[in-house]
Order: C-alpha cells, then structure tokens, then sequence
C-alpha cells in the first residue's frame, strides 16, 4: 500500500527506518563524501517517468543512490565550516514541521507557526543578552539576518534626515557611509551588494593580527564622515580565528556619531553571551542595534535557521513590509513576512523551540563551553607537532594550523586528512599563508574524538 491508497504509515516508517540507519552510522562512516556530484547526478539522471513511480521505491533508491555523496556534517568528526549537527529534540520537530506542513508567512496561514516563533525569539533574545523589547525574525541564516538587520538599518539612517528610502530608492538619497572591519565576513558585502549600498564604496577599518576591528581607527574614520548617516558593521567570532571586535569602545565611538547604527554580525560568535566564563568576550553588544546570529551553527539546530534582531521596532517592520489586501494581516498578531525577506517558508519555529527548551539555559551553556574546552584541547594536541604551528589565540572554537613553511605543504595535509574519512576539516588562507582551519561545533563532539582527529591528523603529515 502507498499514499495513493490513502495510507502514509509504510512509507513514514521506512523513511524512519532509513535515517535511523544513517544516523547510527554517523559515528563510524567516513566523514567526507566518497563520490562527487557527477557521479551520483549519474545515477539520478534517468528519464523523467510518464506515469510516476511508488513513493517508497523512489524514497528506497535516493537513499541508496545519494548516500556516497554524503557528507557527515552531524557526525563528531566534521570541523568544517562552522556547522553542528542537528540536536534530537530538533531533528524530531524538524519531521513534525514536515509533516505539519505550515507557511509561517502570516498568522492567518499559521498560528502555531506564529507563536513558536514568538516565544523560540523571546528565549533567543534572553540567552544572547539582546534587550527584550527588540523585535526578532528567522531567516535562513546569519547571511540573510545580516541584510535584513542593515536594511533595517539603511531605513532608519536615512528616515532621520527626511528619506523615505523604502518608497524613493537611493535614487538621489543622502549618502550613508558604511565602516566594517578588513575581516569583515563575505556575508555582510553580499548584504551591502543586495541592498544597493555597494561591495566596494565601503569604508574598512583596519584590524589586529587575530582580526579584530580596531576601535580607535573606527572612531577616527566617524569623525571624518562628519554628520552623514553612517552604519557601523562588528563582528562577534572571526570565522578565522574566532577573535571579537572590541565591541564596547566601538559602541562608544557609534554612540558619539549624531546619526550611526551599530551592527553585529554575531553567525556562531554571539553564542559566547550564554556562557558566563566568555561573556566578557561580548562585552558591549547589547548596546547595539540590530544583531545576526545562526541557529543552525552552535546551537545544532538542523538547517536552515537563522536569527535577526532589531533594537528599532518600526524600522525593521518598515523595512521588511509587503502590501497586498489578500494577506489578511490581522493587525495584533504576530505576522512573519513583517522580519525577514523571505515571505513563504518554512516553520523554522518548531525546532528552534524544541532545541532550547529540551536544552534549557543550563544545556545551551554547556553546549558552547564544551565545544571551546575540546578546541583548546585539538590546539594543545597540535602544538606538540613539531612540523604544526598553532596560528590564532584559540579563545572560542577555532583552532588555525600550518604544517611547515608550504602552503602546498599545509594543503596536502588537510587534503589526506579528508580522504582518510577520519575526519574533515577545510582550509583557509590567514594573513596570506594557507592554514587547517578546525571549528568544533557539534553536539557529538567529545574528547576521544579530538584526540582521534588529532592523531589523523599526524599520521597525514608523516
């Protein structure tokens, strides 16, 4: 029996049985994908059925005609990126959202999906030391959440010296100066490249040599741009080194401008406001104005889920606005299209608020500490390499590595490290030499593995 007859409980229970399998094998299976796309495209690429085919032979021969080209991204071993896996409380509402099938929209379309979203950005706001009073939005990720924060922000600035932006364009408009760090993450340009401000017509204050923004430079490059509309984007956790623009002396030097708003892309580092021994490293990021952090990073969350919130309640609802009679907006009720870019998608809700309540604020600390305690761990394990060199202050959860003066050399390490299955971890390039950038982010992550990655990681340089 299929769903045609009306019956969905074979195929739901194969599919369970499915991913189960898949899951157990996470611990064990090799890390790295064993096939690429082509191969697989290959195997998929049959000619497009007349009359359809049974759903749960279709389900049957995706899983088994993908599974080579997966990625154990929600295993212990992955490094790369920043990315977690997806925690059981969400990974089980994520089938519920599934199968609830809700468009978050609107309130009309979903009032359930409203109000998880709701409350999942009250805890947000609470955990990440963001003022309660903030408005908030889920947009796919940190990426998204930083355009909507600075579209929030381009509204604002201009509305204060008599624009209306959102109606006239920048046709014309006063000019708002942008100021980012030179270690600015490739998001925040895409955010400014989408909202007309340009990749290119921005100011960059110069940083240290961990990549932090440096407050005085910033305050100096204010004071140049007199009293023009200015946005200020920090950073809390360099995707390289994990470091954090000093973000109180940089709120001094927006809050002494007469027209500036402060951003902080904040992807996986904002998460350190939830442990009290780091939350220092966030000192000064609950004076900004808007702020973007990702679910689907730390918090294991499983894609995709991002956050976004704006201090400028009306800004941010302006900026985001949809007009059309048929969207029955109820005028009280939370309405989704109002926060993020995105109008139907997903309920990102659910997960996000089965993830923090199965954690608690106890859990999401220990999530976070956890995972900079075992970095540490991989920094120490590295540096009694002769031939390794720890490369950045391991303060979070990235731990940057050169094996030898060769960036070859560094390159093929990480490249027989990936194809061992061991582990997987991607490169990068810091202060112009290639480097092993190791982030350790995921929930399965425990000291055994550190210490099974580092050894993979010996046995390639040897």
């Amino acid at each position: 029996m299929t769903e045609r007859d009306g019956n969905l409980e074979p195929l739901l229970r194969r599919t369970a049985e499915l991913a189960g399998d898949y899951l157990a094998s996470l611990a064990e299976r090799p890390v790295g994908a064993r096939e690429d796309a082509a191969a697989i495209a290959a195997r998929l690429r049959v000619p497009l059925p007349d009359g359809g085919e049974d759903a749960l032979a279709v389900i049957e021969r995706l899983a088994r005609d993908v599974d080579p080209g997966l990625v154990a991204s929600a295993g212990p071993r992955y490094f790369g990126f920043v990315i977690g896996g997806a925690l059981p409380a969400s990974l089980a509402a994520d089938w519920l959202t599934a199968a609830w099938d809700q468009n978050t929209a609107t309130h009309a379309l979903s009032p359930a999906g409203a109000a998880a979203e709701e409350v999942a950005g009250e805890w947000m706001k609470e955990l990440l030391d963001i003022p309660a009073e903030a408005s908030h939005g889920l947009p796919t990720g940190a990426g998204l959440g930083n355009t909507v924060g600075m579209a929030a922000a381009r509204h604002a600035l201009l509305a204060r010296v008599g624009w209306d932006v959102d109606a006239r364009g920048l046709y014309d408009a006063p000019r708002v100066e942008v100021l980012i760090g030179s270690e600015a993450h490739a998001t925040v340009l895409t955010g400014l490249q989408y909202l007309g401000f340009g990749r290119e017509r921005v100011t960059r204050v110069a940083a240290d040599d961990q990549g932090r923004m440096d407050p005085n430079a910033l305050a100096e490059a204010l004071a140049g741009v007199a009293d023009r509309p200015a946005l200020v984007c920090a950073q809390a956790g360099n995707v390289n080194s994990g470091a954090f623009d000093p973000l109180e002396p940089i709120a001094d030097a927006v809050r002494s401008h007469p027209n500036a708003w402060l951003h902080i892309d904040g992807a996986f580092g904002l998460w350190a406001a939830a442990v009290p021994r780091l939350r220092h490293l966030v000192a000064g990021s609950s004076r900004a104005d808007s702020w973007a952090t990702d679910a689907h990073k730390w918090l294991n969350v499983g894609y995709d889920c991002g956050f976004v919130a704006v201090r400028d309640v009306d800004a941010h609802r302006a900026s985001m606005s949809i007009q059309a009679s048929y969207l029955m907006a109820s005028g009280t009720a939370r309405e989704g299209w109002e926060y993020v870019l995105d109008s139907s998608r997903r309920a990102r809700g659910f997960a996000l608020y089965a993830t923090l309540r199965s954690l608690g604020r106890d859990g999401v600390c220990a999530l976070v500490d956890r995972c900079c305690v075992l970095a540490r761990r991989m920094a120490d394990a590295l540096a009694a390499v002769p031939e390794a060199q720890v490369l950045n202050d391991v303060i979070l959860n990235q731990v940057l590595v050169r094996f030898g003066d060769d960036d070859e050399r560094t390159r093929a390490v990480i490249r027989r490290v990936q194809e061992s299955g061991e582990a997987w971890m991607g490169g990068t390039t810091w202060r112009g030499a290639a480097a092993m950038r190791i982030s350790v982010s995921g929930w399965q992550t425990t000291e055994a593995d550190i210490d099974r990655t580092a050894e993979a990681i010996r046995a390639a340089i040897a």
